[in-house]
């Protein structure tokens, strides 16, 4: 584990400026620095790192983070191996914490990414020791260099095998990590028992989840098994192997979105290695904008059979709200015999990627499914097909996109673009939101947002008496009191620093919405007497939320039973 003292410490001391140009040449721009997107295709700079926030944003693709970000994203690099990269480019030594390395015999459980580690590194070790897992994977043409990169290993055969790896085997956070199950009567075993195992990682590289496979095809139980939902791990939202392909998603210029982790893991041992795999569930408008993050191009590829037409079908419905016109979707389909493990095996990289250049364009498919089973020779089978299409059209929220497809939608069903546009209504992209809170809660929550955007900005601004300003239980509130408490601990801190005390303690959208406003915030406004009236601001309306409050409760009482002291508090509240 490194010291968070050591990571704050390491980003008040680099330069994000120095730390990207090393890798993407940056130019002069006002008072920041820009450049063309290394994260996504784009003809002119969207990309700025501001020197003052020590931060990145792409206007185009989204991507923001830190100088740390910066590097796991660029290089495809875990977390720890970022913080050596950076520690070691400005002369700092990491420090090392030492550690019990024999699972065995760990004596404390401190939280459940410690867990989750520490259980892939038991299956890590038990898969050297497994002759029948080695012969296994061997079996299916994969090398000892592809089982350690993707960090596989093997869960034994046996009930209860973890309660030797954890001092505590009962611990609750074991079961929270879905490590163990608990039945009626109380008695726990473990989850995974006699399967390859295949950690699922996070954005950092961090081990959040697993998936196990049988070895043995007549095996009574699932083909594959999930961790399941936790405080760490959601399924819907993460991709297995995205962490480990990104930077060959970017020197692809696509994605390979399969199926199963053994392809994913079998394309990489042949050298496609940008490919990524849904989690046994549909992929998600969440899975659509991760990847959009790494690339404009998607290749969804899936098996032949019914079942993968069904999980095709699926995925392009999922995906319709998150189009834009920037982004190409295709659909590729194996034959029948195939998956992209066994296909990649007999042909090869060559002859698979020679194959996806069959791939069917998300329009092309969705016409072709709309019309598979429709002949268009009657008047009603127009109607049909109208009826089916009139649902996708309305959820494409690309403008030029959706145009085009309900043009082509028109000229099958042989009415003109005039009739389709009037049978068929578009959602307005660009139409602004309804207001739906009272205009004071409005004002009240930005001043708050603007006072925490400052306060990251210029934490030496905040004063412990500041906190007793923000006394509400929204998540608003509840980022601008962390948000202080960092500012108020570490008042001459960078605000990146600020932002990575802010990780562990909120929301990840609200974490997400404040990246974002901060680089939209002006560098050059005079943040210390904008802020001394935002203050004022906030403390004016708290206090008269208070006297209102007052007041409405003394209005409660009649006035023979109110005190002297109450009758003049109320009079002078009354008369403001």
């Amino acid at each position: 584990m490194i010291p968070d003292s050591f990571i704050q410490e390491l980003l008040n001391r680099v330069d994000i400026v120095d730390v990207i140009d090393r890798s993407v040449p940056l130019k002069k721009a006002g008072a920041n620095y820009s450049a063309c997107c290394p994260f996504h295709n784009e003809k002119s700079p969207s990309f700025t790192v501001s020197p003052v926030k020590q931060f990145y944003h792409c206007f185009g693709c989204g991507a923001h983070g830190s100088a740390l970000g910066f590097v796991m994203e660029y290089q495809g690099i875990s977390f720890v191996e970022a913080i050596h990269e950076l520690a070691k480019s400005v002369g700092m030594i990491v420090p090392q914490e030492t550690r019990d390395v024999d699972v065995a015999r760990a004596k404390i459980i401190p939280g459940l990414q410690d867990v989750m580690q520490q259980a892939a590194h038991y299956y890590k070790a038990e898969l050297k020791k497994s002759a029948k897992a080695i012969d296994y994977l061997k079996g299916r043409g994969l090398s000892g260099q592809v089982a350690a990169r993707f960090q596989m290993g093997y869960a034994p055969a046996g009930w209860q095998n973890l309660e030797a790896v954890f001092d505590d085997y009962k611990h609750e956070v074991i079961q929270t990590a879905g490590l163990v199950i608990e039945n009626e009567q109380g008695r726990r075993y473990d989850r995974f028992r006699d399967r390859i195992m295949f950690p699922i990682h996070d954005q950092k590289g961090q081990v959040i989840g697993f998936g196990g496979r049988v070895l043995e095809k007549d095996d009574a139980g699932a083909k594959y098994l999930n961790s399941p939902e936790t405080p760490l791990f959601q399924k819907g939202n993460e991709l297995y192997g995205l962490f480990l392909a990104r930077r060959a998603i970017r020197d692809a210029g696509r994605v390979l979105v399969v199926e199963g982790y053994m392809d994913v893991v079998a394309l990489a041992q042949y050298g496609i290695e940008y490919a990524v795999a849904a989690l046994g569930t549909a992929t998600t408008p969440v899975h659509i904008t991760k990847l959009m993050r790494q690339t404009d191009e998607i290749v969804f590829c899936f098996d032949g059979d019914s079942a993968g037409r069904n999980a095709a079908w699926r995925a392009a419905m999922n995906a319709l709200p998150a189009l834009t016109d920037s982004l190409r979707i295709n659909f590729l389909f194996l034959p029948a015999e195939h998956d992209p493990d066994s296909y990649v095996r007999e042909f090869g990289k060559d002859g698979f990627e020679a194959f996806m250049l069959q791939a069917l364009p998300l329009s092309q498919y969705l016409v072709q499914e709309l019309s598979v089973n429709n002949s268009l020779q009657s008047q009603e089978d127009r109607v049909q097909f109208l009826n089916e299409a009139e649902p996708i059209l309305k959820q494409i929220q690309a403008p030029r996109l959706a145009l085009l497809l309900r043009k082509r939608i028109a000229e099958l069903a042989n009415i003109s673009s005039d009739e389709m546009r009037a049978m068929i209504k578009l959602p307005e992209t660009n139409r602004s939101r309804p207001r739906s809170a009272p205009r004071q809660e409005r004002t009240t929550m930005s001043l708050q947002r603007r006072f925490a955007l400052m306060a990251i900005m210029q934490p030496q601004l905040v004063q412990e008496a500041d906190l007793q300003w923000v006394s509400g239980v929204a998540d608003e509130d509840e980022m601008v009191r962390q948000v202080m408490r960092l500012a108020i601990a570490s008042p001459n801190s960078k605000p990146v620093v600020i932002l990575h005390g802010l990780e562990q303690v909120i929301d990840g959208r609200v974490l997400r919405e404040i990246q974002r406003e901060l680089h939209i915030l002006d560098e050059n406004l005079n943040l210390a007497l904008e802020f001394d009236g935002v203050r004022k601001q906030i403390k004016d309306m708290y206090m008269q939320r208070q006297q209102t409050s007052m007041l409405d409760r003394l209005k409660e009482k009649s006035l023979s039973q109110l005190t002297a002291e109450e009758r003049e508090l109320l009079r002078s509240i009354s008369t403001r």
